[in-house]
């Protein structure tokens, strides 16, 4: 069994066995069919309102297995490194946010709701559940496209000034926001856009060859030459997903546009 079952295991047969929780489910690779030995296991646990602000998550995890390492991430979620290095995510709420789960719908596709029950004595956890099911949101549509043509044009010129300001350094750091947007430009061309959150999971698989070695163009060390070289593609790439949207979509970026820009790195070379 790999060693994660065995974590999900011990944490509902703690939930089982503590009155203060009321329900629990999980979340992510495990409840897609996708976990691994590589995979992390993270949980949303619920307890009684009353036993809330005496409630010790360090001392709950303690109980689940051994762990080095728990802290608060910088999006207020516990991080667990447990002692055989799977790591978790655990988020602790009071009982009364419950229907907080309905909020996730937004997010995606919920396949299989049923990994996503751990423990319920309320009687509420299935209807929440329930509810988040179906069909996701529509990805591809014509705002998302404009969108991210938006905020592709902006983070590549910001990347690109930087760079020719000698910062190599945040150039690099602009150029994952370029990235960012140009992968979801190309998930919307493949039509392959389940993973739009978090877009460059099981990349390798979800795009075309051709698609992904535009994606690898626009990737780089940092060194100028490379960041260059990626800023270059990246523009490129945009105008070929112009050219490969435009009959599809309707958004707002003209041509002349990345003609400008193409213009403006000429100019600074």
């Amino acid at each position: 069994m790999l060693k994660q079952k065995q974590i999900i295991e011990a944490v509902q047969e703690a939930c089982k066995q503590d009155e203060q929780v009321t329900s629990c489910m999980m979340y992510g690779s495990f409840t897609k069919g996708e976990g691994d030995q590589y995979s992390d296991v993270e949980f949303y646990i619920f307890i009684e309102d009353s036993s809330f602000e005496t409630f010790s998550s360090k001392q709950w995890v303690a109980n689940v297995a051994p762990y080095d390492l728990m802290f608060f991430n910088e999006y207020g979620t516990e991080v667990v490194i447990f002692s055989n290095l799977i790591r978790g995510e655990f988020h602790f709420l009071p009982a009364s946010k419950l229907e907080i789960i309905k909020s996730f719908k937004p997010t995606g596709v919920f396949p299989d709701l049923d990994s996503m029950f751990i423990y319920d004595n309320t009687g509420m956890l299935r209807e929440c559940l329930d509810y988040i099911g179906g069909k996701g949101p529509e990805r591809m549509t014509d705002e998302n496209v404009t969108f991210a043509f938006h905020n592709f044009v902006n983070a590549w010129l910001l990347g690109i000034n930087v760079l020719r300001r000698g910062e190599l350094a945040r150039s690099l750091e602009v150029l994952a926001y370029v990235q960012k947007y140009m992968l979801q430009l190309l998930r919307i061309n493949e039509q392959n856009v389940e993973r739009w959150l978090n877009s460059t999971k099981n990349l390798e698989r979800d795009l075309s060859p051709e698609a992904y070695e535009d994606y690898a163009l626009i990737t780089a060390r940092l060194r100028k030459d490379e960041l260059e070289q990626a800023y270059r593609h990246a523009l490129m790439l945009a105008d070929k997903l112009r050219k490969q949207l435009e009959p599809h979509y309707v958004f707002d970026l003209d041509v002349k546009m990345i003609g400008k820009l193409r213009d403006y790195l000429s100019q600074i070379e």
